[in-house]
């Protein structure tokens, strides 16, 4: 005859308790490292496919979150692009800074002014070039960036914009750049680096053989640096 084994309860929980010691311990991760993971899982979605791949549910599985979760920091979609906008240009921000940073010689020094603003330009397009999904990214929403001048005129941050601002300041302390001809050229030097690094990155100048893209580089800051002269 088959033996019957009977389960008490106290058996019963004594062998729930011996499960759970196994189980990994689930935590509530605190707000904003979900938030701060879901805005990184975004940056990394919109650097392989640009804008179009910055989607709520996707960004969860990568942070291992319910989607569900996701709405308790982004009211949808659009709010969680616009952190990742603001990111995107924050990368751009800190390249420009860092190519800024490695030039050597004093304020106000004409050669060094020259370079810093040369600098700039270079991490510019070479951003757009090597991160095209994150450079697209950046100028996704129009109005997600404040593009007017400074409050005051003295006004500083670490946008590209701003550095740039910062470098013509500098020119024209330094006597590279008529005063006189200083407000409001950051525009017009902007529209032609920005405008070669879209037409070299999505428009006609796509497919162009990576030795004329250089060259068209190189070309369009000696056209600033001259027209600064």
């Amino acid at each position: 005859m088959d033996t019957v084994h009977f389960c008490y309860p106290a058996d019963v929980a004594t062998s729930r308790s011996a499960q759970e010691a196994h189980q990994p311990e689930r935590r509530r991760r605190p707000r904003g490292v979900v938030r701060d993971g879901l805005v990184a899982a975004g940056l990394e979605l919109a650097r392989t496919g640009g804008p179009d791949a910055v989607v709520l549910r996707e960004a969860t599985r990568i942070v291992g979150v319910v989607p569900n979760a996701a709405y308790r920091h982004f009211a949808g979609r659009d709010e969680l692009l616009a952190a990742v906008c603001t990111a995107a240009m924050g990368e751009l921000a800190d390249r420009m800074a860092a190519a800024v940073a490695r030039v050597r010689g004093r304020y106000g020094d004409a050669g060094a002014a020259r370079r810093r603003l040369r600098a700039i330009g270079i991490e510019y397009l070479r951003f757009a070039h090597e991160e095209p999904g994150l450079f697209a990214t950046a100028f996704a929403l129009p109005q997600q960036h404040a593009y007017g001048a400074p409050a005051g005129g003295t006004g500083r941050d670490r946008s590209p914009l701003d550095q740039l601002r910062s470098a013509l300041d500098e020119l024209a302390d330094a006597g590279v750049l008529d005063p006189q001809r200083r407000d409001g050229i950051e525009y017009p030097i902007w529209a032609a680096v920005h405008g070669l690094a879209v037409l070299a990155g999505q428009g006609p100048l796509r497919d162009v053989p990576e030795a004329t893209r250089q060259r068209l580089d190189e070309l369009t800051l000696d056209f600033i640096d001259e027209a600064l002269a």
